[in-house]
């Protein structure tokens, strides 16, 4: 008969602590709405093209994000200047946005 002897607990490889994945939490929402704001901004510019260019080019920009951050959208050590700088940016966006929409 063979016993099933519980194995310990290994730590999680994949987060590098709390604040590492707010980090990261915080940059998928940023992302996410930064790029839905350029679709906004697009639309409000140009109509139905100048959506489609804002899509394109908040594609770009995680294509950029990724480029920038040893080829990862989201990597395990995200630096909190990268989370600052995003979160400036999508700022500036919205306020944009919301300036030509209002």
């Amino acid at each position: 008969m063979t016993a099933n002897v519980p194995q310990p607990a290994t730590p999680n490889s994949v987060s590098a602590g709390p604040a590492s994945d707010v980090k990261t939490f915080l940059t998928a929402i940023l992302l996410t709405f930064a790029v839905g704001e350029l679709t906004l901004l697009g639309y409000a510019l140009l109509g139905v093209f100048g959506g489609i260019i804002g899509l394109v080019g908040g594609i770009f920009g995680i294509v950029w994000w990724r480029s920038i951050h040893d080829k990862k959208v989201f990597p395990r050590d995200l630096p909190a200047k990268s989370v600052i700088i995003l979160a400036v940016a999508t700022a500036l966006i919205t306020v944009v946005a919301f300036l030509l929409v209002a």
